[in-house]
């Protein structure tokens, strides 16, 4: 496959189960490597420039990766460490991050404590530590409720709407996605289609859209 995601878009990988995103994303940040093919990630080859590359990405995947046990502050701290911040910087970026994901009052609840709804802008304020400028979320709303999975996706599109950040939203569900975002339908490990949502569908309903190239499902059951 070959895409390109304009800086600051917020382009959905629309795939049904087992359509490559979650390889995608793993090529994306180096899980993976593959000696063919070229990344470029902000201007930087992924293979040629690593480091320069993944500094730009904040990712959050499929599996949370919190520490259940620490504070939402405490949690932001030490991924602050990681990245050689400290001191007043550090508290500097992790206020910035709480307030954009409306988390300010929740700094020092224990993560454990947190709803799932929470524990997904925690973990996408952690994405927002270092700056980058993409961020990748993987299937960022599975297992949350409908209130959850709304308010997760719109934090998502204020990002890139008004920080200018670049989305890249792994997702098997058309509802996640709005008529001005670009979209990239992948099945069975291969790009099928890319455009505006509003290109892909032409008047008609992305899901009937999407059904129709892939067969699958794209409503939560029940």
């Amino acid at each position: 496959m070959s895409f390109h995601v304009p800086q600051g878009a917020f382009c959905a990988l629309l795939g049904p189960n087992g359509a490559g995103k979650s390889t995608l994303f793993s090529l994306l940040t180096q899980l993976f490597t593959t000696a063919q093919g070229a990344i470029e990630i902000a201007g930087f080859d992924i293979s040629k420039q690593p480091r320069q590359a993944l500094a730009r990405i904040g990712v959050a995947f499929q599996q949370p990766t919190l520490d259940l046990d620490l504070t939402v502050h405490r949690n932001l701290s030490y991924f602050a460490s990681l990245h050689g911040l400290s001191g007043g910087k550090a508290e500097t970026r992790i206020t910035a991050a709480l307030e954009r994901l409306d988390m300010v009052e929740r700094a020092h609840e224990r993560a454990r404590d947190l709803n799932g709804g929470h524990r997904r802008r925690l973990e996408i304020a952690r994405c927002l530590i270092h700056s980058p400028s993409v961020l990748l979320l993987d299937e960022p709303t599975v297992g949350l409720d409908a209130a959850a999975r709304h308010a997760i996706t719109k934090h998502a599109h204020d990002l890139s709407a008004r920080d200018g950040l670049t989305v890249l939203w792994a997702t098997h569900l058309t509802d996640e996605i709005e008529p001005r975002d670009q979209v990239a339908i992948l099945h069975r490990g291969r790009l099928l289609r890319q455009g505006t949502c509003d290109e892909i569908t032409r008047g008609m309903p992305l899901e009937q859209v999407f059904l129709s190239m892939t067969g699958a499902p794209t409503r939560v059951p029940g």
